[in-house]
């Protein structure tokens, strides 16, 4: 057994945990919407369209904020399709993702499944194909009360209070030769600031996100976000980072590695955005969006040839199956957004149902939570607070891609209100239990109030629609607590959840209800 120390203290804080870190994103590709947030024939349909089942685990999940409609389509689409009469709508072709858009689903339904889902809008705007003038309309008919043309529409359309979108993404991933529209740093960078600076004067109070590189791989990384901060700094509230994180090819031990990327890519734009604010004066400090990240089997997806020659609606497109690995990596991707909650406002995990999602979904059939399901709504239900610095002392290991690993992954945070703390941690060992032992004597009110564990003999284990609780967080009977010091005993590839509470709280679990 591996040792592993750490102390746990709420003098050593890095910042607030922004609830928005637990965000999703839904786009019109393949069945996210089409099948699986939406399917008006379904047995749990409600009088909507929207699959009941699906919203029971979108709530469970936890997903605080959900991105839409897109992703790359909405670099060629039309919002103004999706308002209105249903059966007036017209079917367009989507050529992002080479599909027959319905348009059944729009802004206001999407809003209207937003409010009973319990998630917050994020609407992203065409900066591809359109520009200024569509981005205001969009934003004139989702937030304007009343007595223009479009808020009147708005209104009539069945949406009598405004939708009051606070977070605007302005455009996607302009940097991509696949994106419809891609743009030059420069273009797109002052396209971004002539599209903010009008959509404030529609609503001052927005919240805007530049769109940053679309992953660290691409040449133009962070000479991308400087050329374009350089042109729209003052304008937006944040710059996007999109990264995806492939185990196809890659040994288990550097895939399992995948979260010292992530912790690497968030600094690198964090440096370019602050480099730019300092040479520009500027007073103000921008944050980062990192809302598209997952683990994707890219190098798998290979499509057929129907495929790019058909024209279909809700073609199956990228529904990857995840084991308990890709879980573990999840979990660790989850503590890096968190050991940067002093500079990461808003994450979405992409996407949220059925493409390379943590739901997935068959037409008139079952709803199932996949392994990655469960880090997310564990972090999402106990990471309140303020994130604390922690700092593992254990061994490390060697991999190709990211240089020497500690075997150890984790972070905590303490919610000063309730005073519960929680611990996250992930084993990247591929072979050895860690025996954790954590310095706890500035909670030395505190008791044990559960521990979890989420693991399987065969790691390569998955959930499915026959067997959709293969893989889920157990109890680990191994964590204990006494005389100021936490020891927990973690197996190899786990993801792991400690959380301790006052002696005064009752509750005598780990549960949601701490």
């Amino acid at each position: 057994m591996i040792p592993a120390t750490l102390s746990l203290d709420p003098a050593f804080r890095v910042g607030a945990v922004d609830a928005r870190l637990f965000g999703s994103f839904a786009e019109h590709m393949g069945r996210c919407v089409y099948t699986g947030i939406y399917e008006p024939d379904h047995p749990t349909a409600d009088p909507d369209g929207f699959r009941g089942d699906v919203l029971d685990l979108v709530r469970e999940l936890g997903a605080t904020i959900v991105r839409y409609p897109g992703g790359n389509f909405v670099s060629g689409y039309r919002w103004e399709d999706g308002v209105g009469p249903r059966d007036e709508r017209p079917r367009r072709l989507d050529l992002a993702w080479r599909s027959l858009e319905p348009n059944s689903v729009g802004v206001d339904e999407f809003v209207a499944w937003c409010g009973r889902a319990r998630v917050e809008p994020m609407m992203a705007v065409n900066l591809g194909t359109r520009g200024v003038a569509d981005a205001v309309d969009l934003l004139e008919y989702c937030n304007y009360p009343e007595g223009t043309r479009l808020s009147d529409l708005r209104r009539a359309n069945g949406a009598k209070e405004p939708h009051d979108i606070r977070v605007w993404c302005l455009g996607n991933e302009l940097d991509g030769p696949w994106q419809i529209g891609h743009k030059t740093a420069f273009e797109y960078g002052r396209l971004a600031a002539e599209t903010a600076r009008a959509m404030r004067k529609v609503d001052a109070d927005l919240e805007l996100v530049a769109c940053g590189s679309s992953n660290t791989t691409m040449p133009t990384f962070a000479a991308w976000e400087s050329t374009v901060l350089q042109e729209c700094y003052d304008a937006v509230d944040y710059v996007s980072l999109h990264n995806y994180y492939d185990p196809v090819g890659a040994t288990a031990e550097d895939f399992l590695a995948s979260g010292v990327d992530l912790d690497r890519a968030i600094d690198a734009v964090v440096a370019t955005a602050d480099h730019v604010g300092a040479r520009l004066k500027s007073r103000r400090r921008l944050k980062v969006s990192v809302d598209e990240w997952n683990v994707w089997y890219q190098a798998n997806w290979n499509e057929p040839e129907h495929a790019r020659t058909d024209w279909v609606e809700a073609r199956r497109l990228i529904e990857d199956t995840y084991d308990v690995v890709d879980a573990a990596v999840v979990g660790s991707l989850l503590i890096s957004l968190l050991r940067h909650a002093d500079r990461v406002g808003i994450a979405c995990q992409a996407q949220l149902v059925n493409v390379i999602a943590p739901i997935r979904t068959e037409p008139g059939g079952a709803a199932w939570r996949q392994t990655i399901f469960h880090p997310f709504a564990q972090a999402a239900a106990f990471a309140r607070g303020d994130v604390l610095r922690v700092e593992p002392r254990v061994a490390t290991y060697d991999t190709d891609g990211h240089g020497e690993v500690p075997l150890l992954d984790a972070t905590a945070t303490h919610d000063e209100e309730s005073g519960a703390v929680t611990l996250l941690a992930v084993n990247r060992s591929t072979t050895d239990e860690l025996e954790l032992s954590a310095d706890v004597r500035a909670f030395a009110d505190h008791r044990l109030a559960g521990a979890t564990t989420l693991t399987a003999p065969d790691v390569r284990t998955t959930n499915s629609a026959e067997n959709p609780h293969a893989v889920a967080p157990t109890d680990n009977p191994r964590a204990h607590l006494a005389d100021g010091r936490l020891t927990v005993v973690l197996p190899p590839v786990s993801w792991n959840v400690v959380r301790l509470v006052p002696n005064t709280n009752p509750a005598p679990t780990l549960s949601k209800e701490d």
